[in-house]
């Protein structure tokens, strides 16, 4: 605790899988805070104690987190000094902590970063895929109709995505890729990133999503898609695409919309308007 002055907000990246990534500053930082704020505290309760890390634990998720923020601001105001961890990675990407560090700031406390894992960009560094300039999706709607529709807004994106789903939507989400940007879409399944059974699988999305379809064990485990994005050409043709539909629309249907303003662009119309037709290579 810091006497007379505000304490501090680390936020600290734990292991993805790999203990052996939880780096020698993130143990210090932990063994010294006054109280750590976790996820799930039972998770991070063993992982302080294969450490030998005896610091008190708070839960923070995104259920209490509105209610938890206040109490840790008044603590951090009070001197002592706060770690924020999720259940695995860096805290903040998908995972609870925004209105913690917003409120931190707000309040004039000092926030400071403990780099390490983050299950997005080590899939990204070792898939192969462009990775000057990319975006991260994070997860994807859970409902079919809005994952689809989310994937139809992408589909003219450029830049590499990055995409985390859950091991019981991963088929579905596979799919729906595959059907949205084309069977051809060269792309990357990560599974159990630095765990015993982690695995790289895949060239392109129809690969990928037979694949997934066919073998069990790929629908098991943390899982993240890295998707190659659209060449420049064709994003040009679907923007292009996007605002002949967008001015046809006001005087037609949306399926005859699409059709005239896939002819007029040459973007594919499934990209514009409609469900996806199954398999459809780019």
């Amino acid at each position: 605790m810091n006497v007379g002055k505000p304490g501090s907000l680390w936020v600290v990246a734990t292991p993805i899988g790999n203990l052996g990534d939880l780096s020698p500053r993130a143990q210090q930082v932990l063994r010294k805070a006054d109280v750590v704020a976790a996820e799930d505290t039972r998770h991070s309760r063993s992982l302080l104690q294969h450490f030998g890390i005896a610091t008190p634990l708070t839960a923070l998720h995104e259920y209490n987190e509105r209610a938890a923020v206040a109490a840790l601001v008044a603590r951090l105001q009070a001197g002592e000094d706060v770690a924020l961890v999720s259940d695995a990675g860096t805290p903040l990407v998908s995972d609870p902590g925004f209105r913690l560090v917003r409120a931190a700031r707000e309040a004039g406390i000092e926030v400071l970063p403990v780099p390490g894992a983050c299950a997005a960009i080590a899939a990204l560094s070792v898939a192969g895929l462009p990775s000057d300039r990319f975006v991260f999706e994070g997860f994807l709607p859970a409902k079919a109709a809005a994952r689809r529709e989310r994937l139809r807004e992408l589909a003219g994106e450029a830049r590499t995505l990055v995409i985390y789903e859950s091991s019981h939507r991963i088929a579905e989400c596979c799919a729906d890729l595959r059907d949205a940007f084309g069977a051809v879409r060269e792309a990357r399944l990560l599974r159990e990133l630095t765990k015993i059974h982690e695995t790289c699988i895949g060239m392109t999305l129809g690969e990928i999503a037979e694949r997934v379809a066919s073998d069990p064990e790929q629908r098991l485990g943390e899982c993240v898609l890295v998707v190659a994005g659209r060449g420049e050409d064709a994003d040009a043709k679907l923007a292009e695409g996007r605002r002949v539909f967008a001015l046809l629309r006001g005087d037609m249907g949306p399926a005859q919309a699409a059709k005239l303003a896939a002819a007029i662009s040459g973007a594919p119309r499934k990209a514009l308007y409609g469900k996806p037709e199954m398999g459809h290579a780019e």
